[in-house]
C-alpha cells in the first residue's frame, strides 16, 4: 500500500510542503550558514561571505526535491516549501545585522526563491505532460 492510499491526499500535499521546506532549511545551512565572513580585497573593498560556487550548490541541490514534488503536481511543495525554508534560513542567518537591512535581503530571498519555484514548477509539469491541460 502506498502512502497515497493511507493518507489523504491533503496531508500527502501538507507533509510534502513541509519536508520541502526542510530540505531547502538544511542545504542552506549546508552550503551558506557556515560561511559568516566577508573577503576584504587588497583594495579594501569586501565580497561575500557566500562565493557563486556555494550559491550555485544550493540552487543544484534543491533542483531534485522541487522537480520530484512538480512532477507529482505538488504545487504548494513544489513552490511554497523551498520559498518558505530558504526564507526562515536567510532570517535566522541574518537578523544579527544591526542595520536592519536584513529585512531587505530576505524580502528579496523570499520574492525570487516564489519566482524561480513557480516557473520551474510551470516548466516541469509542462514537460512532463502533467500541466493543466492533461486533467
Amino acid at each position: 500500500m502506498n502512502t497515497n492510499e493511507r493518507l489523504p491526499k491533503r496531508t500527502v500535499h501538507l507533509l510534502a510542503t513541509i519536508a520541502l521546506a526542510g530540505v531547502a532549511l538544511a542545504a542552506w545551512a549546508g552550503w551558506l550558514g557556515w560561511d559568516q565572513r566577508r573577503d576584504v580585497h587588497p583594495d579594501g573593498s569586501t565580497t561575500g561571505p557566500y562565493e557563486a560556487w556555494q550559491v550555485i550548490g544550493l540552487v543544484l541541490t534543491l533542483l531534485p526535491p522541487v522537480y520530484w514534488a512538480a512532477s507529482r503536481r505538488y504545487a504548494a511543495a513544489a513552490v511554497l516549501g523551498p520559498t518558505a525554508g530558504l526564507t526562515v534560513a536567510a532570517h535566522v542567518d541574518w537578523s544579527d545585522d544591526a542595520s536592519g537591512l536584513f529585512a531587505v535581503g530576505v524580502g528579496l530571498v523570499m520574492v525570487g526563491s516564489l519566482a524561480v519555484t513557480s516557473a520551474l514548477y510551470a516548466v516541469i509539469t509542462a514537460l512532463t505532460g502533467h500541466g493543466p491541460e492533461s486533467r
